[in-house]
């Protein structure tokens, strides 16, 4: 299973969309959500899908009950709002000490990038304390610079969703 998380407004709904395909342009909204959603991604040949659960930023205390079975977690942050990063970090930090997902793959999404000044990836990384956080978790990390507008970097966070073990898994499930 594959999850998507991030605090609230960080851009989640609208890169899952932009991933699944929908018809994104400059009158496309999203609203914050209150819940789940659930989005059906599909590879870059059509062949296999997988379905992620987006869940809402606002329910972050109690993300850690969805965490059973996750094999990868996709952790988006807002770059274009500086008070965002630290509080997304500290949330960052509490997943990748959480027993249940030491062995989970986890993409680190800067999103809204196009909204973002060139020079923002740095400081978002040193504002996440990034190279101490790879030092410390046991979690494989991937950076991703994402924007769900421009669809920017979409096509590689696919290409990591379905990364060769991954299609492997699916394959021999599917015999």
């Amino acid at each position: 299973m594959c999850l998507c998380l991030g605090p609230v407004k960080s851009g989640k709904t609208f890169l899952m969309k932009r991933l699944q395909g929908d018809e994104i342009d400059n009158a496309t909204h999203t609203v914050s959500t209150n819940g789940i959603n659930l989005f059906t991604i599909k590879n870059t040949t059509g062949e296999f899908d997988m379905i992620i659960k987006e869940i809402g930023g606002s329910m972050a205390p109690i993300w850690k009950h969805y965490f059973k079975k996750t094999r990868k977690l996709i952790y988006v942050i807002d770059t274009s709002n500086l008070c965002q990063i630290s509080a997304a970090g500290v949330l960052l930090y509490s997943l990748l000490v959480d027993p249940t997902l030491q062995n989970t793959k986890i993409a680190l999404i800067l999103n809204k990038m196009d909204l973002s000044y060139r020079q923002m990836r740095n400081e978002a990384l040193l504002m996440l304390h990034y190279s101490r956080m790879q030092k410390e978790a046991t979690q494989e990390l991937t950076i991703f610079e994402t924007s769900g507008m421009t669809g920017q970097g979409i096509e590689e966070l696919r290409n990591w969703l379905f990364d060769p073990i991954t299609l492997k898994a699916a394959i021999n499930a599917n015999k």
